[in-house]
């Protein structure tokens, strides 16, 4: 199995330390970026419109930030995704439980799933493997 790049786009300074560290630790991604919210997050997706083999394959995406949130990320994705010669796979990982954003999150073809913060081991595992 090739392992895979992972993008995780969050404004939680703690949590992408966290998430960082667990997936350096067990070696599941070949490389892993973050950002602190979606409008970043999308700027550097432009900027590799060009370069498919740069473009994450699994993005950990955040409802809630300033700047650009998860929805709106999910909104302007939507709308460039035809430009990628590679599909992005996404999952929603919110400390939300609402089931409004859970119903949400079904209405996107590229999100395949949502993940309660914080992730766990055997969600990364599960990630890696079925992407």
């Amino acid at each position: 199995m090739t392992k895979k790049t992972i993008w995780v786009i969050d404004d939680d300074p703690i949590y992408q330390i966290i998430i960082n560290k667990t997936i350096q630790r067990f070696g599941l991604f070949s490389a892993i970026s973050t950002f602190k919210n979606g409008k970043i997050a999308l700027d550097a997706l432009l900027q590799l419109l060009d370069n498919d083999t740069a473009l994450p394959d699994i993005i950990l995406l955040d409802i809630n930030m300033p700047v650009m949130d998860g929805w709106e990320f999910m909104e302007e994705l939507g709308l460039i995704k035809p430009k990628f010669m590679k599909q992005i796979v996404v999952y929603i990982v919110s400390s939300s439980i609402a089931l409004e954003d859970k119903n949400k999150s079904k209405s996107y073809e590229n999100i395949l799933g949502y993940l309660s913060k914080p992730v766990t081991v055997d969600d990364l595992i599960s990630i890696a493997s079925t992407v």
